[in-house]
């Protein structure tokens, strides 16, 4: 799917009905050393297509401006938290940083918060995400 071998080690963490990879989980060292900041990746054509088209019509910055500020950076600590429990004990090198993306506040990428939603990860941008995507009527009152 990337077109090369991946640098470092990865699970395929969500699938779709088909089988199919939607979401994989990076490890937070590549095999070379390198901190990988970003721990959930969006990986399902459909999914990728969806988002990069919201993101092409101004989403990060309408997600931005959406949620809540201090409800995006606790959501940026719990990922960074989870992210880097899975550094290997003793490492000594230079460690991933950040939170969802690698960013340290506000909205970088919205695959990435949605890729991290879709597995679970209380992400008030991935949630957004979601909420766009499955478009207005999915959210009327029967």
């Amino acid at each position: 799917m990337l077109g090369r071998t991946p640098r470092g080690p990865y699970q395929i963490v969500l699938s779709d009905p088909a089988g199919g990879p939607v979401v994989i989980r990076n490890g937070p060292i590549l095999d070379d050393g390198t901190p990988m900041p970003t721990m959930f990746w969006l990986v399902g054509k459909n999914e990728r297509l969806a988002v990069d088209r919201l993101e092409a019509g101004g989403g990060v910055a309408a997600a931005a401006a959406a949620v809540d500020a201090q409800e995006l950076e606790a959501a940026h600590r719990r990922y960074a938290a989870e992210r880097d429990a899975l550094v290997p004990s003793g490492w000594a090198g230079p460690r991933p940083s950040g939170g969802v993306g690698g960013t340290r506040q506000g909205v970088k990428c919205l695959h990435a918060h949605y890729a991290w939603w879709l597995v679970g990860g209380d992400d008030p941008v991935g949630r957004w995400v979601a909420h766009q995507l499955a478009g207005p009527s999915a959210h009327r009152a029967p």
